[in-house]
């Protein structure tokens, strides 16, 4: 056993049971060491993409590089090719730009998407990362996931806010979540969670300008996306 490699993963470990993020001190202790020692492992971690920190946030998060990882265990390629036909058909069908994404740690990671052919349009935000509060798709993870959004609620209860509760229960009630120009002005979002044996896995997400998705037509999109999403979490027949 190499001891200074045994210490860094177990700081890991702490990291990753604390929800994705924790203090110096916390990390210390999970790990049984003095903080100085910890901190200096810390830099290492970091240097490397292993961990990182946040402006304004004096915890430590888990790094891009071991999410990556993470999702690469997680074999997201044949997730990505399995649900392509399930999000071109929603391309197809709604002409708005329309994504596929999973929850990774404490933020939502975007597998797939494909734009709209619409000169007005959202962009593509296929690989990238948002905070799982906020955004619709976020949300959605939250009120379908139960055992995740009790973590972050215990993790990040001052970021999320109390109020957003409320929101929560009515996506889950719902059964898709809506943004209104809540993420990004100007622009409406829907999202529709996708099951895979009766558990929520991913989910499909639709995004366009305000001024052609009103209510109304975020409500047709949902319905569509929802048969969609149902159709390919049916089992695959030889």
């Amino acid at each position: 056993m190499i001891q200074s490699v045994t210490r860094a993963l177990e700081m890991l470990d702490t990291i990753a049971h604390a929800g994705g993020a924790a203090s110096l001190g916390e990390i210390a202790e999970g790990a049984g060491l003095k903080t100085t020692t910890a901190h200096n492992i810390l830099r290492t971690l970091q240097n490397a993409g292993y961990i990182r920190r946040r402006p304004g946030d004096m915890r430590y998060h888990l790094g891009d590089r071991i999410l990556n990882l993470a999702r690469v265990v997680g074999d997201d390629d044949a997730l990505r090719r399995r649900l392509r036909p399930a999000l071109e058909e929603m391309a197809t069908r709604t002409s708005e730009t329309v994504f596929l994404a999973v929850p990774s740690g404490d933020e939502v990671y975007f597998l797939d998407a494909i734009e709209s052919p619409r000169t007005l349009r959202a962009s593509s935000q296929c690989g990238e990362r948002q905070p799982m509060a906020g955004s619709a798709i976020g949300l959605l993870f939250l009120a379908f996931l139960p055992a995740l959004r009790r973590r972050m609620f215990e993790v990040h209860a001052p970021r999320i806010g109390s109020g957003i509760a409320a929101e929560i229960d009515a996506i889950a009630a719902r059964g898709h979540a809506l943004d209104r120009e809540n993420w990004c002005p100007g622009l409406n979002c829907v999202a529709v969670p996708w099951h895979d044996d009766g558990e929520v896995r991913a989910g499909f997400g639709l995004a366009g300008p305000s001024s052609r998705l009103t209510a109304t037509r975020l409500d047709e999109m949902a319905q569509i996306m929802r048969e969609l999403a149902s159709d390919a979490s049916a089992p695959c027949r030889g």
